[in-house]
């Protein structure tokens, strides 16, 4: 944990899935505690775990990783790409049309981008940008990871309807 100017921030660990032999598979987030004990803001997306973006608020019980909830929305949609071959070229080409969103790069890994986009963007705007970019790159593929309820994901959440058109 670190501390900066009163804010506290460190690494928690959720859990992402269950991996084939029946095991919680664990991803490590980057938060700023808050006030009250067990609640976090999240400061970037994840790559794995669903249903929380950059700016979330949330809470998590210490001794139970897989059980958290949002309590507040920052409006930010996780945008989560892959890519088959190196992703470096396909980052190069596809964050400066991000920013041009006002949306972030949260994270690279070797085949794997997660961005940040504010979700009065419009769906379609940003859609337009991530379909373009896997026109180009056809070995790459693009999700949102967190507009669809967990349990099914199939099923949008809709929490998006209290920010669209909002100002």
């Amino acid at each position: 944990m670190t501390e900066a100017k009163g804010n506290k921030t460190g690494l928690i660990q959720l859990v992402a899935g269950i991996d084939s032999e029946g095991n919680p598979v664990l991803e490590k987030l980057e938060v700023r505690y808050q006030d009250q004990a067990g609640t976090f803001e999240l400061l970037r997306s994840p790559l794995f775990v669903r249903n929380l973006a950059a700016g979330d608020i949330f809470t998590c019980a210490q001794d139970n990783p897989a059980n958290y909830q949002v309590i507040k929305r920052s409006g930010n949609l996780v945008i989560r790409v892959f890519r088959k071959d190196d992703i470096h070229e396909l980052e190069e080409v596809l964050t400066p049309e991000v920013a041009m969103l006002d949306g972030s790069l949260d994270l690279q890994s070797e085949r794997a981008l997660v961005y940040s986009v504010h979700v009065n963007i419009g769906f379609s705007e940003i859609e337009k940008v991530f379909d373009g970019a896997m026109a180009r790159y056809t070995d790459s593929v693009w999700y949102y990871g967190n507009i669809y309820d967990p349990a099914d994901g199939v099923t949008p959440l809709n929490w998006w309807d209290e920010f669209i058109n909002q100002v």
